[in-house]
């Protein structure tokens, strides 16, 4: 099990599993299907099916234009909302991909229809897989857009928490630099969170994705899954876990928020060319 890492947008992943002995291959969260199309021909794969986490447009958009080029793609998700959806999957709902093995992990909260996707290939040395679109991020966890605290708190301590420590974990977006900042204030005394940062930055600074961590590193730098631990407990002044994790992202929200953050509508109008004929007049 072969995974790119695909960069796209201002700050999304969407990634291409590939099964290799068969060259057959599942997107996760298609966004842009130019770009997957470019990948899919370099690697000279076969497009099988679409994993979609969520039904926000950057992340999945690209599934109709790819669901007519490919006619019989399969396309997986747990809302209705999710484009061109062809397999509603439910929680513990596992699927076979020839030797790649998915588990469907419900993650409602970021929105009320998020699945995750744990992948893993029997008898394979390699590390298993979550693809944990916007609910975990590297260092961070998602906004609570359609849900609630109580939900995130399942979510990363029953669901995802308890996955295998070697899980490797492939996010939604390239947050892993402001998520450290943040942690960094929770935690200014723990040397894992330094360290991470740093190192990070220097990603950052190449140009090359954080991608993927592991469930066991998250433990020890992320805040939103150290709502246990004394240090977080005091910056938060709770100590119930879902009031620590609930005071954690009220405050993540607030910190240092970029200042001109295109709005989404915008970015998709500029990337379907809308904005074309304004800027040629200039």
């Amino acid at each position: 099990m072969k995974v790119k890492v695909i960069s796209v947008l201002e700050d999304n992943y969407m990634y291409l599993v590939i099964e290799e002995s068969t060259r057959d291959a599942v997107a996760v969260d298609a966004a842009v299907p130019k770009r997957l199309l470019e990948i899919i021909r370099k690697e000279d794969v076969v497009l099988r099916a679409i994993l979609t986490t969520h039904h926000h447009w950057d992340h999945a958009r690209g599934n109709e234009e790819l669901a007519q080029l490919f006619p019989g793609l399969q396309v997986f998700g747990a809302d209705e909302r999710i484009g061109a959806l062809t397999h509603k999957v439910t929680h513990g709902q596992e699927l076979t991909f020839g030797a790649i093995r998915v588990r469907c992990l419900f993650t409602p909260c970021h929105t009320s229809g998020h699945m995750c996707y744990f992948m893993w290939e029997d008898d394979s040395p390699d590390a298993p897989a979550l693809f944990s679109g916007d609910t975990l991020f590297v260092g961070g966890c998602g906004q609570f857009f359609e849900g609630t605290a109580e939900q995130m708190h399942t979510n990363l301590t029953q669901i995802l928490g308890t996955l295998p420590k070697d899980t490797k974990v492939f996010c939604g977006h390239e947050c892993t630099v402001r998520n450290l900042k943040f942690a960094l204030k929770v935690e200014p005394e723990n040397e894992m969170v330094k360290e991470k940062l740093a190192w990070a930055r220097q990603r950052d600074d190449e140009d090359l994705p954080t991608v993927p961590s592991t469930l066991q590193e998250e433990f020890l730098y992320n805040p939103f899954l150290r709502v246990t631990e004394e240090s977080v407990q005091r910056f938060t002044g709770r100590t119930d876990p879902v009031e620590v994790l609930r005071t954690l992202r009220s405050e993540r929200d607030n910190f240092k928020k970029p200042k001109e953050r295109p709005n989404p509508q915008a970015m998709l109008a500029f990337d379907w060319g809308l904005f074309g004929p304004f800027l040629e007049k200039k």
